[in-house]
């Protein structure tokens, strides 16, 4: 090799490798700190497009989870409720056989009136319940979005008050014990109610195991996405230490090197002097 003074070929080749050594080492740097093996696109354009496609359907699976643990405290709801209007309909269906007893005077038929009355006015009352604003015996179904794709499932509807043959209230419409005549006809309305009741609790517990499995395979999917998530987006942290220290001791060559190649022009003085 030439000496010459003008142009210090070994200096500029020994900086331009300095040069990229420091930036890898600032690169590992970064991945270490952040916990990231894509610190910015460049590192793994592929990677970070399928990452954050990843994260964005992780988040979307969080939201449908949230709407389906509404759901199924809206059902809980609903069943705690059923359960208060199965209590009153068996006190009202022992109301009816004890007014039919022969031996029951007319002031006990009147008491047995005014429970029974007071029985029918507190379910007439659970009818009206809401949840966050939205009724908890109504006609209609509720849809409820259980995927990132917003796949909905209809939740069945528990009509208390229905016009129909399924609503509780509808089965003993009219009815009262004040009479032993009466009594017997209420029976019979009250366990049709009992059934109706019994169909509609069924109906709920189906809607909470529905909703629960929905619950079960968000949580699941999620898993799985973070875990494929992880392997293109995070670093290994033993594998890039090892980088760390390789591209560390690089640096320090580096810059010696550098060092070295400075000095070199100056022996031409010597040969001058």
């Amino acid at each position: 090799m030439p000496l010459v003074i003008n142009t210090n070929t070994s200096a500029m080749n020994s900086s331009r490798l300095l040069q990229r050594s420091t930036s890898q080492l600032q690169r590992s740097l970064a991945r270490l700190s952040s916990g990231s093996r894509i610190v910015s696109p460049e590192d793994d354009a592929a990677g970070l497009a399928q990452s954050v496609k990843f994260q964005a359907r992780i988040g979307r699976n969080n939201a449908a989870n949230q709407n389906v643990g509404n759901a199924i405290s809206f059902s809980q709801t609903q069943d705690g409720f059923l359960q208060k209007v199965q209590s009153a309909l068996d006190r009202m269906s022992e109301l009816t056989v004890l007014a039919q007893d022969a031996t029951k005077s007319v002031a006990d038929l009147s008491n047995y009136t005014a429970e029974f009355t007071q029985l029918k006015d507190y379910i007439s009352d659970i009818t009206s319940k809401s949840f966050n604003g939205v009724s908890l015996f109504g006609s209609a179904q509720l849809a409820v979005t259980i995927d990132s794709d917003a796949a909905t499932f209809a939740m069945s509807a528990a009509d208390l008050g229905g016009a129909t043959s399924t609503g509780v209230l509808n089965a003993y419409s009219g009815t009262s014990v004040a009479t032993s005549t009466a009594a017997n006809t209420a029976l019979n309305n009250i366990k049709t109610a009992i059934q109706a009741l019994a169909n509609m609790r069924a109906r709920v517990g189906a809607n909470i195991e529905r909703l629960n499995l929905s619950s079960e395979q968000l949580t699941i999917l999620n898993e799985n996405l973070s875990a494929a998530n992880s392997r293109i987006a995070d670093v290994d942290v033993a594998q890039e230490s090892t980088r760390f220290a390789k591209l560390n001791i690089l640096v320090q060559s580096g810059t010696t090197m550098l060092a070295q190649a400075n000095v070199l022009p100056q022996s031409a003085l010597r040969l001058l002097g």
